[in-house]
């Protein structure tokens, strides 16, 4: 394989495979700088609004590269997309979503012309108020859905309608009003609470942009097993996400945790020493931690914690009937240390009492100046005396 340089004559990426960044779900490729990887498929994919993208064939040859717009067959008329991957790649992806790489019937036209875009242009403009009007239209209906994001075709021809349903919907009388009031094709496509996030796009609370919305595109089921496996709180206004489901990163580290805790001794097993029994409480499964109370209590002052594998040797003493003097290594178990409350530590009232002591040291001062400028008592005449 050839070598290959990213501007600073240095190892690092290839310039080929990295596309326009103003797209969700971009992917690098990293087969870009295979030689003759571009002829080896003539599939290509195009990516249309947000989240959307199929794979289509390119029969005309066309020298296609990541970020050229293009126009593609569509079911009536055509479409207007962006081209996000080409070569041998494409075949990977395809097989990553589960499509036969025979099955790229849609053909690829011709790159987008002027007037093309024009079009393109005018029917991207209505998607909004579409949107809008919609909602009203689905309201008064009385249908229980919500209609998320609204589509339009490149030529303006049919409009794709994204909603959001706990139940089944009959929407047929919906089709009819709204095919009479904007003159276009209806398509209704269901989606769930995850797939509209991606679709919408936002800011995690991670500070990142939502995964839905940049690279992932196949959802996986989350469940609070995983949360409990990785000992986070489950609060669900923590564990939610935009969606309102769960966060789909719980998953990501699920299965470090899951082999870490495989080398943690059982909960059930208490280990002995000469004079106590200490039961397991709690455990740091990632810095191999664990936490034991001889009464069964994690707000216990007696809590010890000891490495996983002083626990194990501890385990193995005490299986051959042996009981060391303390669960340390040292022999000495040091207790929980006391909370210090740093709110505890300077009284509430201490600038009160600054304040006071400053005011009584000002009247003592006044008093005191008060006293040296009192003038003397008047003196007896002493002609009388004489």
């Amino acid at each position: 394989m050839k070598n290959f340089v990213c501007g600073c004559n240095q190892r690092g990426l290839s310039i080929k495979g990295v596309g326009r960044q103003d797209k969700q779900l971009n992917t690098y490729d990293w087969l870009a700088d295979v030689p003759g990887g571009e002829t080896m498929t003539d599939l290509v994919e195009v990516q249309f609004k947000n989240t959307r993208k199929d794979y289509y064939l390119n029969s005309n040859h066309l020298a296609l590269s990541k970020g050229d717009v293009v126009a593609v067959e569509a079911s009536p008329g055509h479409d207007i997309g962006t081209v996000t991957l080409t070569g041998a790649l494409v075949a990977l992806q395809m097989s990553k979503t589960h499509l036969k790489s025979d099955a790229g019937t849609k053909r690829i036209y011709r790159i987008a012309r002027d007037s093309d875009m024009e079009k393109y242009a005018e029917a991207k403009a209505l998607e909004h108020s579409t949107m809008i009007k919609s909602r009203q239209i689905a309201k008064n209906l009385e249908l229980n859905m919500k209609i998320g994001d609204v589509e339009y075709q490149g030529d303006g021809s049919k409009a794709i309608f994204y909603y959001i349903a706990d139940q089944r919907v009959d929407f047929r009388t919906l089709i009819k009003v709204l095919a009479e009031e904007f003159h276009v094709r209806i398509e209704m496509r269901q989606i769930g609470a995850r797939q509209e996030a991606g679709r919408i796009g936002g800011i995690g609370p991670c500070g990142r942009e939502l995964c839905c919305a940049t690279w992932m595109k196949n959802f996986v089921t989350v469940s609070t097993s995983a949360a409990r496996c990785q000992n986070v709180s489950l609060n669900p206004q923590k564990l939610a996400g935009q969606c309102a489901k769960l966060k789909c990163c719980l998953n990501y580290e699920v299965s470090t945790y899951m082999e870490a805790a495989s080398r943690v001794p059982a909960k059930d097993i208490p280990l002995e020493t000469a004079d106590k029994v200490y039961y397991q409480v709690k455990t740091d499964v990632i810095a191999g931690l664990v936490c034991y109370s001889p009464d069964k209590s994690i707000n216990s002052t007696e809590l010890v914690t000891i490495s996983v594998n002083r626990a194990f040797e501890i385990i193995e003493m005490n299986r051959q009937g042996n009981k060391p003097v303390a669960l340390s290594e040292d022999g000495v178990d040091q207790g929980k240390p006391a909370i210090v409350d740093l709110a505890e530590q300077d009284s509430l009232t201490r600038f009160d009492k600054a304040k006071k002591n400053k005011h009584k040291n000002r009247n003592r001062h006044n008093r005191n100046r008060n006293r040296s400028f009192k003038p003397d008592a008047p003196q007896e005449s002493t002609d009388q005396e004489n």
